[in-house]
Parts: C-alpha cells; structure tokens; sequence
C-alpha cells in the first residue's frame, strides 16, 4: 500500500505545476488551486500513516489527511457554484471555511479526548501499516459535513441543469458525473471495510477531471450550440435583435476555418450586453484581467480593434 500512496501522492503533486503551466495564466482560479494543494495534503497524510512505527506518529498523520479532507469539499463546492454561475458572497465563504475548522479541530481532539476516536491501534498488512479505530460519538459529524456537500452540490448542478443550456448545460452535466462518481466511491469506501483508503483515488480521479474542465474551457468550441440561420431571413430593425441573435450573425459571419472559444463567446455575449469589463468578470467568476486577455484574442478573431467595430456591424 505504501507504494500506491507514494505513486498517488507524486501524480498529485506533478499537478501542481501543470496548474501554473496551463491554467494560471488564463483562468487564475484559485480554488483550483487550492483543491489541488488540499488533495496533495491527503495524499501525503495517507502516506505517511502507510510507513508509520508508532500509533502517535500514525494520528499525526491521520490529522494530515483530515486537514486536506477538511477542506476538499469546500473547494468542490465554490468550484461548481463558480462554473454554473453563482456568485458565493464572502459571508458564505467565511462561514464554510469556519465549518471546515471545527470538524478538523474535532479531529485534532485525537490522542487528547474520545470524541472522534475512542481508541486507536496501528496494524500492517503486506509491510505497510494502517489505522484500527474505534469511532467516538462526534465521528459522525464528519459524515453529516460530507453529505451536506455532496447535497449543495447537487442542488447548485440541478439549478443549472434546469436554468442554462448549450454548453453550460454540457457543462453542468460533467460535473454531475464528477459528483455522482464521488458518492459512488465515498459510499463503497463505507461499505467495504479496507485497509487501503479508496477516497485517494477518487480524489485523485476528481483531481484530473477538474483540471480536464478548466482546459476545455479554454478552447472549448460551442459555435455549434448556436442554430443556423435560416435562409432567407428576413431583414431585422436592429433595436429589436435580442443578444443572441447578435452573436448569432457574428458567429455566421466568422470566416471558415475561424472558430471561438467558450470564454471568447461568453465575453462577446457581455460586449453586446454593453457590459462593463468589471460586470463581465463578474457575471463570469473571472478576473478582469482574465477578461481582458480573451477580449484581446476575441478581437483578434473577429478582426476588429474594439467594441465600436462590433456594434458597427448591426448599423448597416
């Protein structure tokens, strides 16, 4: 087991400087980030339980991996509030982060009171060592936070799945199976009583398929999300072209071959709005100057130098 843990808790590490290397400088998503370093914790806490000699060294360890497990569902959850939209007010996050604290204060209890573990016992099996605990009365606070998650969780993507549609419904979608997979291996990890810690590979799984979102989101095509225009459409008052029928002619008129990102098609839907920069980066949970790069590629591809140019093409 030892070896697993090693191996897992260097993939989960080797993502960390993927991040910077092909998410930082376009998205700067900081929860990203975050769940990445929190999955690296519980990696290495497991580790370490998994080479441990004594029954001490073993709980310092377990508080490792509580301290990432702690937080990894807090990152899950502003991670899907901010792709499906939702703006999370700093009184939420304030409040999360506090009930992260307690339950891993509750797990610190360890060694000191009977509240979390009553006893604890190191074992081995095929040369690599593991935890036998006997769980106190506040252990299933623990459980009570993780399903509380996985609930806002599924809440937040069945809202969007209702609300959106086009690609932040695909979207949504994906990180229902994401959601979904965890509870399937949270549960069988309940069910099934094993030395080996599966959660680590579904962190792990979770880990990647985050990263895989934030990737596509970059160059991520749903032109195709868009009907064709009709033939033979009629001429339109211009005052009375809704947005999507504006970025409707835009994306009909891009030359063949041309194609925009879903960041760039979201950012051109804020310019027909006549949003601000400010309220664009708002509405879309990234920073200005995140807007400010896609903006600059979103000129380039629809050949125009600034905002005028666009509104231009619904004057004639």
């Amino acid at each position: 087991m030892a070896y697993a843990y090693g191996g897992i808790f260097v993939i989960s590490l080797a993502l960390l400087p993927l991040y910077f290397r092909f998410i930082y400088e376009k998205q700067k998503e900081p929860w990203l980030f975050a769940l990445f370093a929190c999955i690296c914790v519980v990696n290495l806490g497991y580790l370490l339980i998994s080479v441990s000699k004594t029954v001490a060294f073993a709980l310092f360890a377990n508080k490792i991996a509580y301290l990432g497990q702690a937080l990894i569902p807090m990152c899950m959850f502003m991670l899907i509030a901010r792709l499906c939209g939702f703006v999370c007010k700093k009184s939420l996050v304030v409040t999360l982060g506090a009930l992260a604290f307690v339950i891993f204060a509750i797990v610190c209890t360890t060694g000191y009171l009977d509240w979390y573990y009553v006893n604890a016992d190191l074992a081995l099996q095929n040369g690599s060592a593991y935890l036998v605990k006997e769980y106190g009365v506040l252990h299933p606070c623990n459980l009570i936070y993780v399903l509380g998650y996985f609930v806002a969780m599924l809440s937040l993507i069945g809202i969007s799945l209702r609300k959106h549609s086009g690609s932040s419904q695909k979207l949504a979608s994906f990180m229902l199976i994401i959601v979904l997979g965890n509870i399937g291996m949270w549960t069988v990890e309940k069910l099934i009583r094993t030395p080996f810690e599966i959660l680590s590979i579904s962190y792990l799984m979770s880990e990647f398929a985050f990263f895989f979102i934030y990737l596509i989101l970059q160059d991520y095509i749903h032109i195709k999300d868009i009907p064709p225009a009709p033939e033979n459409t009629p001429i339109i008052v211009v005052n009375a072209l809704t947005t999507q029928e504006k970025l409707q002619i835009i994306l009909n008129s891009l030359p063949e071959g041309t194609t925009l990102s879903a960041r760039q098609t979201d950012i051109l839907e804020g310019i027909l709005d006549h949003k601000s920069r400010k309220d664009i980066a708002l509405s879309l949970c990234v920073s200005e100057n995140t807007v400010k790069t896609h903006t600059g590629l979103l000129y380039k591809a629809l050949g125009v130098s600034g905002r005028e140019e666009i509104y231009a093409k619904f004057q004639s």
